[in-house]
């Protein structure tokens, strides 16, 4: 098994919270408040831009040209999601300029950045992954009967588009960091679980309003 289908496989338990969080079945069967789902927008556009900021991190800290490149294109991957929020906030009137995080927001971007900073590669990767694989695999279960309003998230995250991007960054962990000193295997595997707890507080923030 690969470093990160391991590391998947052991936060089984949160990815199955997160599929059956009240917010996540709210979105699946359109009865989400419009109010709770455009504060969701908000907060996550704030979020998307500063997980840009930690592929331009990833960027700046790369040991190759290689692993440049792989986090250039999934820069490019984030402004894609950052143009859907800007979608949803044309269309409903919501202000992104105007957005003030929420704790949880802020507990997951300082994580992200002060992990990225750090200038470890796989580190950056184990924090990242999560909301990449967690948002494919979210898509992808689903797909097909998704209803009403949010349909276009759910169609988004279930696009073979996101999943290679997905695909890609755990590549890239599995790449460097399968070979890496003990100590930094376990920095590793508690980045990874502590992202995935922080998505589920997210959609629990969300879903409070």
């Amino acid at each position: 098994m690969s470093l990160s289908a391991s590391l998947w496989a052991a936060s089984a338990d949160l990815a199955a919270e997160a599929l059956a969080h009240p917010f996540v079945t709210g979105i699946a069967d359109g009865t989400l408040p419009r109010e709770r789902f455009a504060g969701y927008v908000a907060q996550d556009a704030f979020f998307l831009e500063a997980f840009a900021r930690g592929y331009a991190l990833g960027v700046a800290h790369s040991p190759d040209r290689a692993t440049l490149d792989v986090f250039a294109d999934l820069l490019a991957g984030v402004r894609a999601e950052l143009r859907l929020h800007a979608g949803y906030a044309e269309r409903w009137g919501i202000d992104l300029a105007a957005v003030t995080p929420a704790p949880a927001t802020l507990a997951y971007t300082d994580f992200l950045l002060a992990t990225a900073s750090l200038g470890g590669v796989a580190v950056t990767c184990a924090a990242m992954v999560p909301c990449m694989r967690l948002y494919a695999h979210l898509g992808r279960s689903l797909a097909g009967r998704a209803t009403g309003d949010y349909t276009e998230w759910v169609d988004t995250y279930a696009d073979g588009a996101f999943e290679e991007l997905a695909g890609t960054l755990e590549r890239l962990l599995d790449a460097t960091g399968a070979d890496a000193p003990r100590a930094d295997t376990a920095a590793v595997r508690g980045a990874y679980r502590r992202a995935m707890q922080l998505e589920v507080g997210f959609f629990t923030a969300a879903w409070a309003g």
